[in-house]
């Protein structure tokens, strides 16, 4: 059924006493029908379907009695709907994520008893009705991310039950009110054009909780007075100057866990009185105007997880005190004056996956401490004065930048150890010798920059997805391959070279006849030791009805496959992919999971194989469904129809001849949506991907793509983890960065990563490049400047004026995606109505 029949609706009308009615988390779509002779029905919900009514007019004027209305997360346009019975009993309107247009109705305030008002996520114009402070037991207003503006009224601050008041992600300008958080507990009017000063008692009510100003023209100082209760405050990208407040009085101490300030004009020294803001889990004071030596007591915030002091004017050393931050994860102190060594002591930030030192004046060697580092990814040390490479971290994967330093001598063998490594800069040295060739066996690799040094010999030969730089140095390529034939200009040859040739061949024919003899010996004994070893299925199950699958799967041949390390055709961060060729001819996926890995959780087995059981009865396009399964004493093994295309990551950023224009490009966007708002709206309860990224998204054609590795939440235990989060909620530039603080894998979290995919698809870059990661060089570039064409892959985007409307349709969409603020960024069933939008 994909619509609510009106003779259905006609008898549950007849039920006598009948209050609630939920059709919510369904699939239905078309028109909603008239809800007639519904004399006691006070709940109605019908959130979270594709209903696509153009206007809504009486189909619920006959609700007499009606206290909760939710129609969230559908298709609806036209205007805001206001015949909602004539009882005035509303308590509750949901309307949220759809096309509602037009204005906010005066009509709404006559609904006084309203205390749930929502209406974000529309194309809603015109400005907030004065009217609305009539709302007297109000206590949610939600208003977020449509196109409302004007100014924020004054009478809103006269609601004396309101909880949460959210305007953010519209145009909103003037001045924010005052005394407009007198009984708030959370306000969020970030991404508008407010300006004015902010008020002087706005951060200083008793039960504020959280303040979010970011994105605004705001100016002035920040308020000197603060509510102990408050513990999220962000007023970063603002215009804000002066210094920062020391809050601390007493034994009057506020609960901040994030205080962030960052791009504004602040002043003035890093107070040493944050050390007793114990909560303090993210402190962000970057690009401001910052001055005086880093403050010893930042040591004191044991709580502490990200630290952002970066593009200041901050000077001295960086003192030892840091390295007391046990659980910090993200350090960026880059683009000050800093100077001194880098502690030793940094290697007990062993949580630390970020370190950012960069344009500096620190001195002296890398620590040898550094490589027992273990959770490190990232480590950023360019443009600075060192001159010593003792030990590196192992795990590093993002990036490793040593440029612009005084490094001098041959290349450090300790690099040989980074096989993780995605990004190397070595550029504007003075390194010496030769380039060593296992550089060229480094498996991650997509940049390397040896520039500018004084570097001699021979460029190894690297594979044709890494971009190598070695201009400014005395380097030569390869000589060409001996076996290839090369015409040359005939020269005498004398006898006794023949007869000295003639001889070598012969004796080189006998070599190589033992060679091959003892060759085939030593090929049969080995293929018998790797058949006596083939791995032993414990337990195997088809999960597919389909009889051409069941007449095709073969374990054992399977399990051959698995043994030999050629037919694997992808590796993600958690499985490996074999092409297995079955007796019938048929091919398939056999997908390894890492059973021995510690992020298992226990008794894995049995859990697994009632997950299996649901996920193979999903039934959706765009989502690859599990056909079987072979478990094995260390792992598991899963069965899936194979995709000749690959992987996406494949297809956009490796060596495929398939290039994909922009039909294609937007025809997997909305498949992976499509899968994944299916996932998400599972009714036994959300399919939430602990790696969601280019790499899982697998390709039947260049129009129809796969989401892989569904089951992993099931059976991955996150606190089993002995490194950071990312090692176990997705891959280096999809992972959201509130993962950093929450340590919980969310929807929201899915919404971020899809958005990295949509920019992959949008710009033709990978999501982390040149040691940055996509969604912030994106960002970062949207803010900068009005002209999003910079951003587009332009030999897709200058195809046509249509093309390119489209693409920046999508791009919206995309920063929507990756919004910093997890509660900002849309559900996936907005996400996919918003890029169905798109072509329009």
């Amino acid at each position: 059924m994909t619509s609510i029949p009106q003779p259905f609706i006609s008898s549950c009308a007849g039920i006598n006493g009948l209050k609630l009615l939920n059709f919510s988390q369904n699939r239905l779509s078309g028109s909603l029908p008239v809800f007639l002779g519904f004399s006691s029905l006070e709940v109605l919900d019908l959130s979270h379907n594709l209903f696509d009514d153009a206007s809504i007019d009486l189909q619920f004027d006959g609700l007499n009695e009606l206290k909760s209305l939710n129609i969230s997360n559908n298709l609806f346009s036209g205007f805001i709907p206001t015949k909602l019975g004539d009882s005035m009993l509303l308590q509750e309107l949901q309307l949220s994520v759809n096309s509602f247009q037009g204005n906010i109705p005066d009509e709404i305030t006559k609904y006084v008893n309203l205390s749930v008002l929502d209406l974000s996520g529309n194309k809603l114009t015109g400005i907030i009705p004065s009217t609305i402070g009539e709302l007297s037991n109000l206590q949610l207003l939600l208003l977020s991310a449509n196109q409302l503006f004007g100014e924020i009224p004054q009478s809103i601050s006269q609601i004396t039950t309101l909880n949460r008041f959210a305007a953010n992600q519209n145009r909103f300008t003037g001045a924010i009110p005052l005394g407009i958080t007198r009984y708030l507990r959370n306000l969020d009017l970030s991404y508008n054009r407010l300006n004015g000063s902010i008020p002087r008692d706005l951060l200083l009510q008793p039960n504020l909780q959280s303040v979010d100003l970011s994105a605004n023209n705001l100016e002035g100082s920040i308020p000197s007075n603060v509510s102990r209760t408050l513990y999220r405050l962000r007023l970063g990208d603002n215009s804000l100057s002066g210094q920062i407040p020391r809050w601390f009085s007493g034994d009057y101490v506020p609960s901040l866990a994030y205080l962030e300030a960052n791009n504004n004009t602040l002043s003035g020294n890093i107070p040493p009185e944050l050390r007793f803001y114990r909560n303090l889990s993210l402190l962000d004071l970057s690009f401001n105007n910052l001055v005086g030596f880093l403050p010893r007591e930042l040591g004191d915030l044991n709580r502490l997880q990200v630290l952002q002091l970066q593009h200041n004017n901050l000077s001295g050393e960086i003192p030892d005190e840091i390295s007391q931050l046990q659980i910090l994860m993200k350090l960026n102190i880059s683009w000050n004056s800093l100077n001194g060594s880098i502690p030793p002591s940094f290697s007990k930030l062993q949580k630390l996956s970020n370190l950012d030192l960069q344009v500096n004046n620190l001195s002296g060697r890398i620590p040898d401490s550094f490589g027992t580092m273990d959770s490190l990814l990232e480590l950023q040390l360019g443009k600075n004065q060192l001159n010593g490479v003792g030990s590196l971290p192992t795990k590093l994967q993002i990036a490793l930048n040593l440029s612009r330093n005084n490094f001098e001598g041959p290349l450090p063998p300790a690099l040989s150890k980074l096989q993780a490594l995605e990004v190397l800069d070595l550029s504007n040295n003075r390194f010496s010798g030769g380039i060593p060739s296992f550089f060229a066996r480094m498996p991650s690799l997509t940049q390397v920059l040896f520039s500018n040094n004084k570097l001699t010999g021979l460029i190894p030969q690297f594979g044709s997805s890494v971009i190598v730089s070695t201009d400014g140095n005395n380097l030569s390529n390869p000589t060409p391959d001996p076996s290839v034939p090369v015409a040359k200009k005939k020269k005498p040859v004398s006898w006794g070279i023949v007869v000295a040739s003639t001889s070598a061949v012969v004796a080189l024919t006998v070599v190589a006849i033992v060679a091959l003899i003892y060759s085939r010996k030593v090929h049969k004994v080995n293929d018998e030791e790797r058949h006596s070893s083939r791995l032993q299925v414990i337990r195997s199950n088809l999960l597919t009805g389909n009889v051409i699958h069941r007449s095709n799967l073969d374990y054992n041949k399977a399990m051959e496959a698995v043994a030999y390390p050629s037919n694997i055709f992808l590796k993600t961060r958690f499985s490996t992919y074999y092409k297995a060729v079955m007796p019938s001819g048929m091919t398939y996926f056999v997908k390894k999971l890492n059973w021995s890995d510690k992020i298992f959780q226990l008794g894995s087995h049995d859990l697994l194989e009632e997950e299996l059981q649901v996920l193979g009865k999903l039934s959706n396009s765009s989502v690859m469904t599990p056909l079987a399964y072979a478990l094995t004493t260390d792992s598991a093994y899963l069965f899936y129809e194979f995709t000749k295309k690959g992987s996406l990551f494949d297809v956009l950023h490796g060596n495929s001849e398939s290039g994909l224009d922009w039909t294609n490009r937007y025809s997997i966007a909305i498949g992976v949506a499509n899968g994944l708002t299916f996932l998400h709206g599972c009714p036994s309860g959300p399919i939430i991907l602990l790696d969601l990224s280019s790499k899982v998204i697998m390709l039947k054609s260049l129009n129809e793509p796969q989401i892989g590795d569904i089951e992993l939440s099931k059976v991955i235990d996150p606190s089993k983890s002995t490194g950071n989060l990312s090692a176990v909620a997705g891959s280096v530039g999809y992972v959201p960065p509130e993962y950093a603080y929450t340590m919980r894998v969310t929807t929201a979290g899915n919404v971020y990563s899809f958005g990295v995919v949509l920019l992959e698809l949008l710009t033709g870059k990978a999501a982390v490049s040149e040691g940055s990661e996509l969604a912030k060089w994106v960002s970062s570039k949207s803010k900068q400047q009005d002209d999003y064409d910079q951003i587009l892959d332009s030999t897709v985007s200058r195809t046509s004026p249509a093309i390119r409307d489209q693409m920046l349709a999508v791009l919206r969409v995309a920063l929507a995606c990756v919004s910093v603020s997890p509660d900002a960024r849309p559900k996936m069933r907005s996400v996919l109505r918003m890029l169905l939008n798109a072509r329009n």
